[in-house]
């Protein structure tokens, strides 16, 4: 298949890595899967060919700062790429670390909520619960007039002492004296106290010794619209001359409070005008003062002090307590216990909460555990106690924001009755409900109208591609590989980003068949608004969809490299030579076994999982098997083999001392001599590390080249060949073979060393050879042409 020009991406010669020279087309605006055995060079031509000419080509076009990095930019190996975009990377990877950025900041659904809240939410006061907000004459006079009765007298006025200013009472006949003075020259003749005028001609007439409750009479009024603009004009003088609060009282005693600041017209607290940076976590402005934005402090660990909730009491269930120096603490719990009549043979998550909270904060001369570490805190000079309180020491959550992570003014903000932390603590799927349910007035709707539209359609693209059930506000750090790509997906999508390449890494990894569709019609989406879609991708229903596929093969490695197919899928499923091809035709497959090992007696046990979505699960697992754990996305799969199964058994082991999820009981950790977890997370601690150093090969081959004649002449030894350490290795790169450019507002840029041109070594060290090759050439084989060449050595 051939197209114009103008309607592909041509590449010629493309030789990056195993790639044999090949060439191909790329259609524009069309959905393209790369697709072949693992090894074959797909991520080759994906992301080292394509992505990588794309940035590039896009950096070139930027600023000169930027450019005067270009000439040190590999390009990649490839004698030309006509018509390419500049090209985005969603990868199947997890890389922010960062423990502020959250789903809702991700996805900039969270620029979008600050906004909202600052422009149409409603304050109200965190001491008596009443609504705040800034009045203005002509505001507070429409609101005295439908509040009261037609024709309702009233007294319109302020406070002769600001209630907030008691350090400024007068206190002597004198200060209440030359306060009235001051009022007189002001002409102010009338005050009003206890329901009565007092008519003030000269000080003498004030009999009181005091000035509670007794106000500065400006006018007296009755409700009618003909009186509205005396009373605007009455309000104007109030909030000029009593520090901009007014107050009506009516004949019955009714009260009515406004006031021209933003404060709370009923106690006087007083709270920041809601803008979007009083509700940014990341500011210091918006950020819980205790926490500082993070949403956790350090402190007491509740879960560490009682890990295992269905033990006793008396069987341990606080473990502090079980240890010899804290024998007087537990005997003082036991009578503690008997005199509240509080079960101590009960496993401790069936008491009820008011006996958990007195265990805990105490009660009467019981101090609680809380105070028993209190108490220690005084003998933190000693080694031991220091040691001793680092054991139940852990993140908890903030206990003055709650979580929410921001100062009580921004959480004191609310839409329908929800602040925004309760608003990012609901799920995707019932965040989009509120949103979609929310009623605003016709002035709230003006301004809320393209802010509801934008945190809809996000909210929207995020439950199509699967992830209804994460929470706004669940970490970005904690997300899975495929979670990470469907969320930045997302975000794309939601930009609405159009004449971009977009490359991305087998997006169904750990996807359920039922999400399936809803991604392919996210990148169909993608495609549809003007975009190139190139996704490297194993499964079946991908490639069915695909508008154009590239077969790579036929093998991988070495044998791998070469086009075998580009073209529509009917002609993928008539070509002979693709591998790919014979399974989907169903000529080669993987046979399901006809017979099963038989189940083991030995099992291993978990009771009454509990943890996150877990509703109490329990399982039976067979030893010696392979066990397969599905269900769809979300459903609680990693949070059993996790936080329950993997933590549990490292608990029990004395290897754990994070958080452990939920359960009554896990037995059968008695039969396994390790337990390891085997995820998405790099296996390598640095950069440097490799398969062969993971492996421990390394030090073999580095004896075999240190023990080499000339190596021995140069006086090197093992130390000599390896990267992580001075002495053989590149000191400008320190072994990495890049470096790293800092681009300010740019990402930063990797580039190959210019003085070891990414071998990682110095000269000298490169002429020492085994074989006819150097240390590099040999960290270049792949594991089979390894396997041959070093044969001879054990």
């Amino acid at each position: 298949m051939t197209f114009e020009s103008s309607e592909a991406i041509q590449v010629r010669g493309a030789r990056t890595h195993n790639l044999k020279n090949i060439s191909f087309s790329l259609p524009v605006n069309q959905l393209t899967i790369v697709t072949g055995v693992s090894g074959s060079g797909k991520s080759s031509l994906a992301f080292d060919t394509l992505y990588a000419e794309g940035q590039r080509r896009y950096v070139e076009s930027l600023s000169a700062y930027a450019r005067q990095f270009l000439e040190r930019m590999d390009k990649p190996d490839v004698d030309e790429i006509l018509g390419i975009a500049p090209a985005i990377a969603i990868r199947q990877k997890n890389q922010t670390r960062n423990p502020r950025s959250t789903v809702a900041t991700q996805t900039e659904i969270y620029d979008y909520l600050r906004l909202l809240f600052a422009r149409v939410g409603t304050t109200f006061c965190y001491v008596c619960g009443k609504t705040v907000k800034k009045d203005s004459p002509e505001s507070a006079a429409t609101e005295i007039l439908e509040t009261l009765a037609k024709d309702a007298r009233f007294y319109v006025l302020f406070d002769v002492v600001n209630p907030t200013a008691q350090t400024l009472k007068p206190k002597t006949r004198i200060e209440i004296q030359a306060t009235l003075i001051e009022l007189l020259g002001q002409g102010f003749s009338r005050l009003f106290r206890n329901g009565e005028m007092i008519e003030l001609n000269s000080p003498d007439d004030y009999k009181f010794d005091d000035f509670d409750e007794t106000f500065v009479m400006v006018d007296r009024l009755k409700s009618d619209i003909e009186t509205r603009q005396r009373l605007v004009d009455s309000l104007e003088i109030c909030f000029q001359n009593g520090d901009g609060n007014a107050i009506i009282k009516t004949v019955d005693e009714t009260t009515l409070k406004f006031s021209n600041q933003f404060v709370c017209k009923y106690d006087g607290t007083r709270f920041e005008t809601p803008e979007p940076h009083l509700f940014s976590f990341n500011s210091p402005f918006g950020a819980c003062p205790i926490c500082q934005g993070f949403g956790n402090t350090t402190g007491l660990d509740i879960d560490l002090v009682i890990p295992n909730p269905m033990l006793s009491i008396e069987d341990g269930a606080i473990d502090p307590f079980t240890k010899p120096q804290a024998e007087w603490a537990f005997s003082d719990l036991l009578k503690f216990c008997v005199t509240e009549k509080i079960p101590v043979d009960a496993p401790y998550i069936e008491l009820s909460d008011k006996q958990k909270q007195s265990i805990i904060d105490g009660k009467n001369r019981w101090k609680g555990v809380k105070g028993f570490f209190a108490a220690l805190e005084t003998k933190k000079y000693k080694l031991h106690v220091r040691v001793f309180l680092a054991r139940y020491r852990g993140y908890t959550t903030c206990p003055t924001c709650d979580g929410g992570r921001l100062r009580i003014e921004a959480r004191s903000v609310k839409i329908n009755e929800k602040s925004l932390p309760e608003v990012v603590k609901m799920s995707i799927v019932d965040s989009l409900q509120f949103f979609e349910t929310l009623e605003f007035t016709p002035e709230q709707f003006k301004i809320a109208e393209k802010l509801v539209e934008e945190i809809r359609a996000r909210l929207k693209f995020l439950l199509e591609v699967g992830l209804d059930y994460l929470t706004l506000d669940r970490l970005a750090s904690t997300l899975s590989g495929g979670e990470a790509q469907r969320i930045q997906l997302a975000t794309n999508l939601g930009s609405s980003l159009v004449g971009a390449l977009y490359v991305l890494d087998e997006p169904s990894i750990g996807l359920h068949p039922r999400d399936n569709q809803r991604l392919i019609k996210i990148l169909q989406n993608l495609r549809d608004i003007g975009n190139t879609v190139l996704v490297v991708e194993h499964d079946e229903d991908f490639i069915n969809q695909a508008d154009y596929l590239l077969d790579i093969g036929v093998h991988a490695g070495e044998l791998g490299g070469n086009l075998i197919y580009e073209g529509d899928f009917a002609g993928l499923l008539q070509n002979r030579n693709s591998l790919t091809a014979k399974y989907l035709r169903g000529e080669a497959e993987i046979k399901i076994p006809k017979t099963r090992r038989e189940i083991t007696k030995r099992q291993l046990k978990v009771t009454g999982a509990r943890e996150n979505n877990l509703k109490n699960v329990s399982v039976e697992i067979p030893l010696e098997m392979m066990v397969c754990v599905t269900g769809v996305s979300g459903s609680g799969k990693s949070t059993l083999v996790h936080e329950v199964i993997y933590a549990g058994l490292k608990k029990q082991r004395g290897e754990w001392n994070a958080h452990v999820g939920l359960f009554k009981e896990i037995s059968g950790g008695e039969f396994f001599d390790d337990v390891i977890l085997v995820d998405q997370s790099p296996i390598g601690r640095t950069p440097r590390s490799n398969p062969v150093t993971y492996l421990k090969a390394y030090d073999a081959i580095r004896e075999t080249f240190a023990n080499t004649q000339t190596a021995q002449s140069k006086g090197f030894d093992a130390s000599h060949f390896s990267f992580n350490v001075p002495g053989g290795r590149c000191e400008v790169c320190q072994g990495d073979g890049t470096v790293t450019v800092e681009m300010q507002f740019l990402a930063d840029v990797e580039l190959v060393c210019e003085e070891c041109h990414g071998t990682r070594f110095k000269p000298q060290v490169l002429d020492v050879r085994y074989k006819g090759k150097n240390i590099h050439d040999v960290l270049g084989l792949t594991v089979k042409e390894a396997i041959s060449f070093f044969r001879e050595v054990s």
